[in-house]
């Protein structure tokens, strides 16, 4: 019997509020009651806001290539735990996922003209044999692009010819490329210049992220297309 009485109360709110919905529907007032409303619930107060994504563009660059240019991104391996990534034109060249990749230099070869993949191998320089590298990269035609990322070491088996050939391709840095060091280049066959797309990150246990290496690197870009000759 405690409870009729909280009962008749809300039975006497519900009655109350219908009966004002109704006499405003008839009195016409109803549609600006209700637009006060909606316009309560949509307030900015309560609305959620989320903030615009950053548009990406190929191979996830934040903006796009001119024209007659290559999009690439370059990413050395981290340690010897995650592989490396060679993405040109949005079409992923290596990587882990492919199961192209390996230990030491991992290298893709295109057309410059087409931006056309011509091969992509690892080369172990590890407990590898140098001369399969030098046999890959020894007859590159004029204007071949060569993508380069590292992964684990890419030195140990680096000879004087290796290391004069990546400088002939606008390397900097691969005279002093040594054990466990992290490297990303992208060069060309016939260059006049040194390449403006390499990172190189020395292995010393005094600045390396993992324990023995050190940190990934990530080189993005456009590279311009060649347009007179073919290879």
């Amino acid at each position: 019997m405690r409870v009729a009485g909280p009962l008749r109360i809300v039975v006497l709110i519900l009655t109350a509020g219908l009966t004002w919905i109704l006499g405003s529907i008839l009195l016409g007032t109803h549609g600006s009651s209700f637009s006060r409303l909606q316009q309560l619930f949509s307030s900015p107060e309560n609305a959620v806001t989320t903030e615009p994504r950053a548009r990406k563009y190929k191979c996830g660059l934040p903006q796009p290539c001119p024209e007659q240019h290559l999009a690439f991104r370059v990413v050395s391996g981290a340690a010897n735990v995650i592989g490396p990534k060679i993405c040109l034109e949005d079409k992923m060249l290596m990587s882990s996922v492919k199961d192209n990749v390996g230990r030491g230099l991992n290298i893709a070869l295109v057309n410059g003209v087409n931006g056309e993949l011509l091969e992509a191998r690892s080369f172990d320089m590890w407990a590898g044999d140098v001369n399969d590298l030098l046999k890959f990269i020894r007859p590159l035609h004029e204007g071949t692009l060569v993508f380069v990322a590292s992964y684990d070491d890419p030195a140990t088996k680096m000879n004087d010819e290796t290391r004069k050939i990546f400088s002939e391709l606008g390397s900097t840095n691969a005279k002093e490329l040594a054990f466990r060091d992290s490297w990303v280049f992208v060069g060309a066959k016939g260059v006049q210049d040194k390449s403006p797309f390499e990172q190189h990150v020395k292995n010393s246990k005094n600045t390396n992220k993992y324990e023995g290496w050190p940190e990934a690197l990530e080189l993005e870009g456009c590279i311009p297309q060649r347009t007179v000759g073919t290879q």
